[in-house]
């Protein structure tokens, strides 16, 4: 019964915490029934876009893990999914003052405190981090492409462009959508066709409202990526070359020393 009780007192303190999660704010309240069902009952604000007033209220009765009933207010009214949810949300859609009750909560939670949290979401800018890489084609006869990808940032407004020299390019360019995170962060990727031409500068640039100034990355296409990284080897095996050279050279002088000694 000890252990029986504490884990009742863990699960009851669990659902007692607060969580605000993208556009929507969870209240969870947690108790058992007589019976020993695991009642939990939630509390949610959904935002349909940055006017937090503009927002729809759900309550809903779980026991245990299926739901039970739910209050909707759009439609205010009680939806039941089990005969006794059923019973009950004829019986509250029926009562003029719970229905009040549960208005009265979509302006309490969501509207009044639910705002506070939602706007202080809305007046913090995250800085995105950004990489700029490019991608092999298949065969030669198909274009390299160069991708930049603009990750974890917020709020969603963001502008990603190429340009080619200085000027932006308007061509052989695609950008996904700014894709969320579910963290409220969100991530954009864009893609550049391009052919490698000697002396060309072709950079990314990204304006967000968390820059003071845009961000800018440089592509170098003096050489493609495999052959950078064949100049890194290259390089590598030229200094482990002098190492055993100088190596080598130590041990004739040694024993060419140590052999003259010996006559």
């Amino acid at each position: 019964e000890t252990t029986n009780g504490s884990a009742k007192r863990q699960l009851y303190s669990y659902c007692h915490r607060r969580i605000f999660i993208l556009t929507l704010v969870f209240m969870h309240s947690c108790f058992f029934s007589p019976d020993g069902h695991f009642i939990t009952t939630l509390d949610l604000c959904y935002y349909r876009g940055e006017d937090p007033h503009d927002v729809e209220y759900i309550w809903r009765a779980i026991s245990d893990t299926v739901k039970v009933m739910e209050y909707n207010s759009t439609l205010n009214r009680f939806t039941g999914y089990t005969p006794t949810g059923k019973h009950k949300a004829e019986q509250f859609n029926a009562d003029p003052v719970v229905l009040a009750s549960f208005q009265t909560s979509l302006h309490f939670f969501c509207k009044y405190y639910g705002a506070l949290a939602y706007k202080a979401g809305l007046n913090s800018n995250v800085e995105p981090s950004v990489h700029l890489r490019s991608m092999t084609p298949h065969s030669d006869r198909h274009p390299s492409m160069l991708t930049c990808s603009v990750y974890k940032f917020y709020p969603k407004q963001i502008r990603v462009t190429w340009l080619r020299n200085g000027q932006e390019v308007t061509s052989n360019m695609t950008s996904s959508e700014e894709l969320a995170n579910g963290d409220w962060h969100y991530q954009i990727h864009s893609y550049l066709e391009y052919t490698p031409t000697p002396g060309e500068k072709i950079s990314c640039m990204v304006e967000h409202a968390s820059f003071t100034e845009p961000k800018i990355l440089h592509w170098d296409m003096s050489l493609p990526e495999s052959g950078r990284n064949k100049i890194a080897i290259g390089a590598s095996g030229l200094v482990l070359g002098v190492v055993f050279a100088a190596a080598g050279l130590l041990y004739y002088n040694r024993r060419t020393t140590t052999g003259g000694g010996g006559e």
